[in-house]
């Protein structure tokens, strides 16, 4: 198991000539788990597991979504404020607010390891909130800030916040779901990305129509969002489960149920004990650089986030026009991930299958902006519309990393290499849009569209390799290292007695757990 396992007594009494029978481990090096379920071996009601799952719906699916709306559309905030008056107001040129763009994902690229550390280290519900506390002040400073050089102080502030929240909700989605539940919740919290979109061009719209002497409507959106932002700071610590092993709405049964439940994972919970080996293997397993490469070309296309309004507007559609159009976005988001998750989630072994799909009709409308006549505003705004389709591979991608991923110092590398790679993509991306290629930005867009022909190529080369593993695992003899394994357990009669720990809750990686069949 490592280092602090050691050999039991029992082991020369039954003369035993495997090394590994009988081995007792400390808690230190297991999952947090294995407390709950370890040595439990009664079959699981499928009416009370159900019961529990949809509890765990209840109190923590509501939490995910609003923040990943909130935070979603505070990231946004900066291209709503684009066409809100911020650029004449604080006087950037195009260069910087480009830079805008790209501090907040340099920030959050510089700060995603040591937030998955934090997260590993301290209770993830508690970590989050305290993030998204200074990420709420940050946001509401936006509004005193005259220069650009206020503003890159408090886009730094809020990336190195954001740094946590998608890792923070991969960590608690594999904590509390299964496999399959997994693809289903990932794609209900990053839709609600969509729904930011919707909601933040409303109060766009109605900020526009504040008329005060003191504030401009670009200022009351910053004050409104940070506003909320704060409210759901305050929410989440006191509402926030850190762990099944500690939900406050879980009775201790529930809690051992919420556990045994999640067997078929073989990923357990968590483990605050950072395992340099698992680093380690992490760094060296191709599929992390592959889903790390496709990360970082998915997201160069991302910089529309701060573009689409202004792209929609040099169509020759007013500013309340565009504020209202941007809604559109929104909701092809929620529908397109929606339907995406479901159909992944449904048939067996179709990520990437549906990942691909979704993004051809990305390329459509990448070659429908080029090709159309500019005169045709109508035709490009559908076009422009079109490449917001693919989001659902990335979501998919990202739920499915955390399907084949096991090992918690593992799991939060892999995360973090992930997450820098997408910040990488998002920083580069904003540097595209030059005035030189205004206003049809054929480059850019030829610059996207190379990007998903590349992204579908990747999930399909995800696929083959992962299929390839579990065909040669299928080939192996049976494993049989780590079956006896023993931890020490206080029982209810206080008398210490030796638990036989499930091969599911022993923190083993993907790699070391030979039992472990990745999902396609």
């Amino acid at each position: 198991m490592g280092a602090g396992s050691e050999a039991s007594d029992s082991d020369e009494k039954h003369g035993s000539n495997k090394l590994h029978d009988f081995v007792s481990v400390s808690a230190r090096e297991i999952d947090t788990a294995a407390e709950f379920a370890s040595g439990d071996q009664e079959v699981i009601d499928p009416a009370e597991a159900l019961r529990i799952r949809r509890k765990i719906d209840y109190h923590v699916l509501p939490l995910m979504c609003v923040l990943y709306w909130i935070q979603f559309m505070d990231k946004t905030t900066l291209g709503s404020s684009a066409i809100l008056g911020i650029r004449e107001a604080t006087h950037l040129t195009t260069n910087q607010y480009n830079w805008l763009g790209t501090i907040f994902y340099l920030s959050y690229l510089a700060f995603e390891f040591p937030q998955n550390l934090c997260l590993q280290r301290f209770p993830v519900g508690k970590w989050m909130s305290f993030n998204i506390f200074v990420w709420a002040v940050a946001l509401c400073s936006h509004a005193a800030c005259k220069n650009f050089a206020g503003l890159f102080v408090v886009r730094l502030i809020l990336g190195m916040c954001e740094g946590s929240i998608t890792a923070g909700f991969m960590i608690v989605s594999s904590m509390f779901y299964t496999r399959n539940e997994q693809t289903l919740r990932v794609g209900y919290w990053f839709l609600m990305n969509g729904t930011a979109q919707v909601i933040s061009g409303f109060i766009s719209f109605g900020t526009l129509h504040i008329t005060t002497s003191s504030f401009e409507p670009w200022q009351w959106l910053m004050i409104i969002t940070g506003t909320l932002t704060l409210i759901t700071s305050v929410a989440f610590w006191f509402l926030f489960p850190d762990s099944p092993t500690n939900a406050w709405f879980l009775t201790p049964a529930e809690r051992s149920i919420a556990v045994r439940r999640l067997k078929e994972n073989q990923t357990g919970v968590e483990n605050k004990h950072f395992k340099k080996e698992q680093m380690i293997e992490a760094l060296t397993d191709p599929k992390t650089w592959l889903f790390a490469l496709f990360s970082a070309l998915d997201n160069v296309p991302n910089s529309l986030t701060n573009q689409r309004q202004i792209i929609v507007s040099s169509f020759g559609f007013s500013n309340l026009q565009t504020t209202l159009l941007g809604c559109v976005d929104g909701v092809i988001e929620i529908v397109t991930i929606w339907t995406g998750v479901a159909i992944a989630a449904r048939i067996p072994n179709s990520r990437a299958y549906v990942g691909t799909i979704y993004m051809i009709p990305n390329l459509l409308g990448v070659f429908l902006i080029n090709f159309l006549p500019w005169s045709n505003k109508v035709g490009l705004l559908f076009a422009q519309w079109t490449t917001g389709v693919g989001t659902t591979g990335f979501v998919i991608a990202l739920s499915w990393l955390s399907n084949v991923t096991a090992g918690h110092t593992k799991r939060i590398t892999v995360n973090a290499i992930t997450l820098s790679a997408y910040c990488i993509g998002n920083a580069a991306g904003p540097f595209m849009w030059q005035a030189k290629y205004k206003p049809r930005n054929h480059i850019p867009w030829i610059i996207i569209g190379i990007c998903y022909a590349c992204c579908m190529a990747l999930l399909l080369i995800i696929r083959y390799v992962l299929s390839t593993e579990n065909k040669r695992r299928d080939a192996e003899p049976i494993d049989d290292t780590y079956d006896d394994v023993y931890m020490k357990r206080k029982g209810k009669d206080g008398v210490v007695e030796k638990v036989k720990v499930d091969k599911e809750f022993l923190d083993l990686t993907d790699i070391q757990n030979r039992d472990f069949r990745y999902v396609l």
